[in-house]
C-alpha cells in the first residue's frame, strides 16, 4: 500500500509544484497565507465552474424527468423486465439531455484537487528530523518560503496554523474554537448549497427524488467527519469553493438559465400537446331557412 501511494504521489509531483508555485505567487502579492489560498480556490472554481454548470442542468432535468421515470417504473414492473426498463431510461436521459450522475459531477472533480491541496499544505509545513522547516514544492527564492522557514513551518494566519486539526494540539480550548467554526461553516455553506436547489424546485413544482433529499441530510454529516481529519487550509478551500458554487447556482436561476418550466415547455411530447391543445369549435348547423327553390315562387303565383 505504501508503494502505491509513492507511485502516485511521484506522478502527481509536477501538478504539486505547479499548484506551490502559483501559492507562492499570491504570497508574493499580498503576503497572507488564507488569502493565497483563496486566490488559488478562485482559480481552480474559475476552470470547474462550466462543469457546475452543466451538473446543475443536468439535475434539473432529471427532476423534472420524475414523473416520466415513474411510468417507465411502473410499466417495466419486475427483474424480468429489468432491461427493457433500463434501455427505456436511457433512451430518456439521451432524448432529454439528462445525466443521472450529473449532479455528484463537482464532487467527483473536487476530490483530485482536495487531495492536491492536502499534499501541498503539509508540503509547505514538512518539517525535518531536526526540527528545521524544509518547505516542499514552492521555490526556494520565493517570500513564502523565507516565511514559513523563519516561521518553523508553521502557516499562521491571525494567530492560527492552518496546517492543524480540530483536535490537533492547540494548547487550551480557546485556541482550538476557530477550527471548530471553520468546520461548522464548511458544513453549513454544503447544507445550504444542497437546499438551495431542492427549495427552489419546491418553488416550481418539481418533483423531489427520495436520493436527493437523503443526500441533502446525510452528506453534510460526512462531510463534517472529512473536515474534521484534514488541515485548516484545505477547510478554508471549501469553505470558499461552496461559496462559489452558491452564487453561480443563484445566478442561474435569477437569469433562467436552468428554469424547469421552460424546459419541460419545450420538451412536451407532442401527444401531450396535442391533448392539451383545445380543439377548434364545431361549426353549428345554421338556423336559416333556406331560400325557397324558384319554382315554388310561380306555383304562388299561379295559385294567386
Amino acid at each position: 500500500m505504501r508503494s502505491f501511494f509513492h507511485t502516485i504521489g511521484t506522478v502527481f509531483q509536477p501538478i504539486f509544484h505547479l499548484f506551490g508555485w502559483i501559492l507562492a505567487f499570491f504570497y508574493g502579492v499580498i503576503p497572507n497565507y488564507a488569502v493565497a489560498i483563496i486566490l488559488l480556490t478562485i482559480v481552480i472554481m474559475g476552470a470547474l465552474t462550466p462543469f457546475t454548470v452543466k451538473s446543475t442542468k443536468s439535475m434539473m432535468a432529471m427532476q423534472k424527468l420524475q414523473p416520466e421515470i415513474k411510468k417507465l417504473q411502473q410499466k417495466y414492473k419486475g427483474p424480468e423486465n429489468r432491461q427493457i426498463l433500463n434501455e427505456e431510461l436511457m433512451r430518456l436521459y439521451r432524448e432529454e439531455g439528462a445525466n443521472p450522475i450529473g449532479g455528484c459531477l463537482p464532487v467527483l472533480l473536487q476530490a483530485p484537487f482536495l487531495f492536491i491541496l492536502y499534499s501541498v499544505i503539509k508540503g509547505l509545513a514538512n518539517v525535518s528530523a531536526a526540527g528545521l522547516a524544509q518547505p516542499r514544492y514552492i521555490p526556494t527564492s520565493s517570500k513564502m518560503y523565507h516565511n514559513l522557514v523563519a516561521s518553523h513551518g508553521q502557516i499562521k494566519v491571525f494567530g492560527m496554523d492552518l496546517n492543524l486539526k480540530p483536535f490537533s494540539s492547540h494548547g487550551s480550548i480557546a485556541a482550538a474554537i476557530p477550527f471548530f467554526v471553520l468546520v461548522a461553516l464548511a458544513v453549513g455553506l454544503q447544507y445550504f448549497q444542497m437546499a438551495q436547489m431542492n427549495n427552489r424546485n419546491r418553488k416550481t413544482g418539481q418533483a423531489m427524488p427520495s436520493q436527493q433529499l437523503m443526500m441533502q441530510r446525510f452528506l453534510p454529516i460526512i462531510f463534517a467527519y472529512f473536515y474534521m481529519v484534514i488541515p485548516a487550509a484545505v477547510v478554508l478551500y471549501m469553505i470558499v469553493s461552496t461559496g462559489i458554487r452558491i452564487i453561480t447556482q443563484d445566478v442561474m436561476f435569477r437569469t433562467g438559465v436552468s428554469n424547469p418550466h421552460k424546459a419541460g415547455e419545450r420538451s412536451l411530447p407532442a401527444a401531450e400537446k396535442a391533448i392539451e391543445t383545445p380543439a377548434p369549435p364545431e361549426a353549428k348547423p345554421s338556423t336559416m331557412k333556406s331560400n325557397p327553390h324558384p319554382r315554388s315562387k310561380s306555383k304562388r303565383k299561379r295559385k294567386a
